[in-house]
C-alpha cells in the first residue's frame, strides 16, 4: 500500500517514529495525499496539533473546516514542506482509531519518493479544483456547527489540563482565535 507523510523537514530518506501526544513513538501516515498535506500546516507547536478536518459523508473527500474567516489561507499560505511517499505492507502498519485514512508505524520506513511543496495553500487550491478536497468555509457554518467545534476544542483543552500550561502554543492559539472557548474553560475550572 502507498502511504503519505507530510513534513516541513527536508531530505528525509527514512521516516523514523517520533513521540507525539500518544503513548509511544509512531510514524504518522495517511492513505490520502491530501490528508498528509494538512500536516504541513500545523498552527501550533508539537506535541500539539491543529488540523480541523473531516470527511464528506457522501464522497469521503477530505474537508478542511475553517473555524474563523480565511483560516485555511492563514495557516497555509507561504508554508512549504514535503510529502514523503512510502510503500508498506498492510501488516506493518496500524490503523489509527479516530482517522480512518491514518496509519501508524512503529518501525523505520524507507522513503520511496519525495514531493516538494512550495506553497501549501496553492496545493490545497489545486486539490479543490481537482475535487480531491473541499473547504468548509466559516461563512457557511451554522451556529450549531460552530458550537460543536467549540465543544470539541473545549473538551481537548480540558483533557490536556491546559489551565496548568496557559503559555503553551495550543493554549495561546485558542485564547487568540477562540477567546470565548478559553473563557468557558476558565469558568469550568473554577
Amino acid at each position: 500500500m502507498i502511504l503519505y507523510h507530510g513534513s516541513n523537514t527536508a531530505d528525509i530518506q527514512v521516516l523514523q517514529p517520533h513521540l507525539a501526544d500518544h503513548d509511544r513513538p509512531y510514524i504518522y501516515m495517511s492513505t490520502m495525499e491530501v490528508v498528509a498535506a494538512f500536516y504541513l500546516c500545523n498552527r501550533v507547536e508539537r506535541p500539539y496539533y491543529w488540523f480541523p478536518y473531516g470527511f464528506d459523508k457522501e464522497t469521503g473527500v477530505p474537508v478542511y473546516h475553517e473555524l474563523y474567516p480565511d483560516a485555511l489561507k492563514e495557516v497555509s499560505d507561504g508554508v512549504s514542506g514535503y510529502i514523503y511517499i512510502v510503500e508498506a505492507d498492510e501488516d506493518s502498519v496500524l490503523p489509527f482509531k479516530n482517522i480512518p485514512v491514518a496509519r501508524l508505524a512503529t518501525q523505520p520506513m524507507p522513503v520511496k519518493e519525495i514531493v516538494r511543496v512550495d506553497n501549501a495553500y496553492d496545493l490545497f487550491m489545486e486539490y479543490v479544483r481537482q475535487g480531491k478536497m473541499k473547504i468548509g468555509r466559516y461563512e457557511d457554518k451554522t451556529e450549531k456547527q460552530l458550537a460543536n467545534w467549540h465543544n470539541m476544542i473545549l473538551s481537548y483543552i480540558t483533557e490536556k489540563e491546559m489551565i496548568k500550561t496557559p503559555d503553551c502554543s495550543y493554549a495561546v492559539y485558542i485564547k487568540k482565535k477562540f477567546p470565548q472557548v478559553w473563557r468557558q474553560y476558565e469558568q469550568n475550572t473554577r
